[in-house]
Protein backbone atom coordinates (compact mmCIF):
# COMPACT_ATOMS: atom_id res chain seq x y z
CA UNK A 1 0.00 0.00 0.00
CA UNK A 2 1.65 3.44 -1.38
CA UNK A 3 1.62 6.07 1.55
CA UNK A 4 0.47 9.51 0.37
CA UNK A 5 2.20 12.47 1.63
CA UNK A 6 0.55 16.18 1.87
CA UNK A 7 2.98 18.40 -0.98
CA UNK A 8 2.31 21.78 0.27
CA UNK A 9 4.02 24.52 -1.69
CA UNK A 10 6.28 24.89 0.97
CA UNK A 11 7.76 21.44 0.23
CA UNK A 12 8.19 21.75 -3.73
CA UNK A 13 11.03 23.17 -4.00
CA UNK A 14 13.06 21.16 -1.33
CA UNK A 15 11.11 17.83 -3.16
CA UNK A 16 12.74 19.06 -6.43
CA UNK A 17 15.89 19.91 -5.31
CA UNK A 18 16.19 16.94 -3.37
CA UNK A 19 15.46 14.92 -6.53
CA UNK A 20 18.81 16.40 -8.69
CA UNK A 21 20.73 16.66 -5.25
CA UNK A 22 24.25 15.21 -6.18
CA UNK A 23 25.19 12.25 -4.44
CA UNK A 24 28.31 14.23 -2.75
CA UNK A 25 25.41 15.17 -0.66
CA UNK A 26 25.50 19.15 -1.29
CA UNK A 27 23.18 21.14 0.48
CA UNK A 28 24.16 24.98 -1.27
CA UNK A 29 21.04 26.75 -1.82
CA UNK A 30 17.68 24.61 -0.85
CA UNK A 31 17.30 23.46 3.18
CA UNK A 32 15.27 21.72 4.77
CA UNK A 33 16.34 23.94 7.74
CA UNK A 34 13.09 25.98 7.61
CA UNK A 35 10.87 22.78 9.32
CA UNK A 36 13.73 22.43 12.25
CA UNK A 37 11.68 24.01 15.48
CA UNK A 38 14.64 25.48 16.64
CA UNK A 39 13.71 26.47 19.61
CA UNK A 40 13.40 23.04 21.04
CA UNK A 41 17.10 22.43 19.67
CA UNK A 42 18.70 25.16 21.07
CA UNK A 43 17.06 24.33 24.68
CA UNK A 44 18.32 21.00 24.09
CA UNK A 45 21.86 22.22 23.53
CA UNK A 46 21.70 24.75 25.98
CA UNK A 47 24.83 26.78 24.50
CA UNK A 48 26.19 29.19 27.13
CA UNK A 49 27.94 32.36 26.99
CA UNK A 50 32.25 32.02 26.45
CA UNK A 51 31.60 28.05 25.05
CA UNK A 52 33.54 27.22 21.99
CA UNK A 53 31.10 25.64 19.21
CA UNK A 54 31.93 23.99 16.03
CA UNK A 55 28.83 23.96 13.51
CA UNK A 56 29.97 20.79 11.28
CA UNK A 57 28.20 21.28 7.61
CA UNK A 58 27.35 24.80 8.55
CA UNK A 59 26.05 25.53 4.54
CA UNK A 60 25.12 28.87 4.69
CA UNK A 61 26.11 29.42 8.52
CA UNK A 62 22.03 30.22 9.78
CA UNK A 63 23.03 28.17 13.15
CA UNK A 64 26.37 29.72 13.25
CA UNK A 65 25.19 33.20 13.57
CA UNK A 66 22.69 32.04 16.35
CA UNK A 67 25.49 30.23 18.51
CA UNK A 68 27.70 33.08 17.55
CA UNK A 69 25.09 36.01 19.40
CA UNK A 70 24.78 32.79 21.83
CA UNK A 71 28.48 32.65 23.12
CA UNK A 72 28.94 36.40 22.89
CA UNK A 73 32.00 37.82 22.58
CA UNK A 74 34.06 35.83 25.31
CA UNK A 75 33.01 32.58 23.09
CA UNK A 76 34.13 31.42 19.94
CA UNK A 77 32.43 29.98 16.94
CA UNK A 78 34.10 27.62 14.47
CA UNK A 79 31.31 27.42 10.64
CA UNK A 80 33.09 24.60 9.36
CA UNK A 81 31.76 23.58 5.06
CA UNK A 82 33.68 21.60 2.68
CA UNK A 83 31.70 24.11 -0.02
CA UNK A 84 33.78 26.92 -0.32
CA UNK A 85 31.00 29.06 -2.17
CA UNK A 86 28.76 28.27 0.55
CA UNK A 87 31.21 30.03 2.94
CA UNK A 88 32.45 32.37 0.50
CA UNK A 89 29.64 35.24 1.80
CA UNK A 90 29.85 34.02 5.67
CA UNK A 91 33.25 34.84 5.91
CA UNK A 92 32.84 37.96 4.35
CA UNK A 93 29.83 38.97 6.21
CA UNK A 94 31.48 37.91 9.57
CA UNK A 95 34.78 39.07 9.23
CA UNK A 96 36.16 40.45 12.53
CA UNK A 97 33.81 39.11 15.16
CA UNK A 98 33.66 35.90 17.19
CA UNK A 99 32.72 33.58 14.07
CA UNK A 100 35.65 31.76 12.14
CA UNK A 101 34.91 30.49 9.10
CA UNK A 102 37.04 27.15 7.96
CA UNK A 103 36.75 25.04 5.03
CA UNK A 104 36.92 21.42 6.03
CA UNK A 105 35.62 18.14 6.29
CA UNK A 106 34.74 16.90 9.83
CA UNK A 107 35.35 13.22 8.51
CA UNK A 108 39.24 13.96 8.79
CA UNK A 109 41.56 15.26 10.53
CA UNK A 110 40.55 19.09 10.08
CA UNK A 111 43.82 21.07 11.76
CA UNK A 112 41.49 22.42 15.00
CA UNK A 113 42.73 22.12 18.03
CA UNK A 114 42.27 19.39 20.13
CA UNK A 115 40.21 18.94 23.13
CA UNK A 116 38.63 22.45 22.58
CA UNK A 117 35.00 22.25 21.54
CA UNK A 118 31.88 22.39 23.90
CA UNK A 119 29.73 21.48 21.48
CA UNK A 120 30.13 20.11 17.70
CA UNK A 121 26.63 20.36 16.05
CA UNK A 122 25.92 19.15 12.78
CA UNK A 123 22.22 19.19 11.34
CA UNK A 124 21.07 16.83 8.05
CA UNK A 125 24.68 15.92 7.95
CA UNK A 126 25.54 12.34 9.33
CA UNK A 127 22.69 10.33 7.01
CA UNK A 128 24.71 11.82 3.99
CA UNK A 129 28.21 9.61 4.95
CA UNK A 130 28.74 6.56 3.64
CA UNK A 131 30.09 3.63 5.73
CA UNK A 132 33.77 4.45 5.35
CA UNK A 133 33.71 8.29 6.62
CA UNK A 134 32.34 7.01 10.05
CA UNK A 135 34.94 5.63 12.09
CA UNK A 136 36.83 9.42 10.69
CA UNK A 137 34.06 10.77 11.77
CA UNK A 138 33.85 9.43 14.87
CA UNK A 139 37.82 9.72 15.64
CA UNK A 140 38.07 13.22 15.01
CA UNK A 141 34.99 14.24 17.00
CA UNK A 142 36.30 12.25 20.02
CA UNK A 143 40.04 14.26 19.00
CA UNK A 144 38.19 17.63 18.90
CA UNK A 145 35.40 17.79 21.92
CA UNK A 146 36.66 19.00 25.40
CA UNK A 147 36.35 17.08 28.68
CA UNK A 148 32.36 17.13 29.09
CA UNK A 149 31.49 18.51 25.32
CA UNK A 150 28.53 17.22 23.62
CA UNK A 151 28.52 16.36 19.96
CA UNK A 152 24.74 17.50 19.20
CA UNK A 153 23.45 15.93 16.04
CA UNK A 154 19.84 16.74 14.35
CA UNK A 155 18.62 14.63 11.56
CA UNK A 156 15.28 13.55 9.57
CA UNK A 157 13.09 10.44 11.78
CA UNK A 158 12.65 7.49 10.00
CA UNK A 159 9.32 7.46 8.92
CA UNK A 160 7.95 9.04 5.54
CA UNK A 161 7.80 12.53 5.64
CA UNK A 162 7.16 14.70 2.36
CA UNK A 163 10.33 15.62 2.56
CA UNK A 164 14.17 14.13 3.42
CA UNK A 165 16.71 11.31 1.80
CA UNK A 166 15.90 7.67 0.96
CA UNK A 167 14.04 5.54 3.62
CA UNK A 168 17.33 3.50 3.38
CA UNK A 169 19.95 6.45 4.20
CA UNK A 170 17.62 7.39 7.27
CA UNK A 171 18.95 6.89 11.09
CA UNK A 172 16.76 6.08 13.90
CA UNK A 173 18.35 7.66 17.05
CA UNK A 174 18.82 4.06 18.38
CA UNK A 175 20.76 3.55 14.85
CA UNK A 176 22.76 6.46 15.21
CA UNK A 177 23.80 5.56 18.81
CA UNK A 178 24.94 2.43 17.61
CA UNK A 179 26.71 3.56 15.15
CA UNK A 180 28.47 6.33 16.58
CA UNK A 181 29.60 3.98 19.34
CA UNK A 182 29.48 7.42 21.87
CA UNK A 183 28.32 7.87 24.78
CA UNK A 184 24.34 8.61 24.61
CA UNK A 185 23.41 11.29 26.62
CA UNK A 186 19.56 12.65 25.52
CA UNK A 187 17.28 12.53 22.36
CA UNK A 188 14.75 15.44 21.83
CA UNK A 189 12.08 15.90 19.44
CA UNK A 190 12.91 18.84 17.11
CA UNK A 191 9.48 19.57 14.89
CA UNK A 192 7.40 17.83 13.42
CA UNK A 193 10.11 15.65 11.26
CA UNK A 194 13.48 15.92 12.99
CA UNK A 195 14.97 14.97 16.39
CA UNK A 196 18.05 16.01 17.99
CA UNK A 197 20.90 12.95 19.51
CA UNK A 198 23.44 14.56 22.23
CA UNK A 199 26.39 12.11 22.40
CA UNK A 200 29.58 12.50 24.58
CA UNK A 201 33.31 10.84 24.68
CA UNK A 202 32.64 7.57 26.54
CA UNK A 203 35.39 8.31 28.93
CA UNK A 204 33.99 11.55 30.26
CA UNK A 205 31.34 9.18 32.57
Amino acid sequence: METSLKTDPDFREIIEYEKHAAPEHSHRGKTTESFLDKKAVLSALGVQRGQTVLDAGCGGGYMSRVFSELVGPEGRVYALDSDEQSLAALKTQTAGTNMIVVVGDITVNTGLLSSSFDLIYLSNVVHGFNPRQIPGFREEVTRLLAPGGRLAVVEIVKRATPFGPPMEQRVSPEELRSLLGLLPLSTHDAGEYFYVQLLGKSGDR
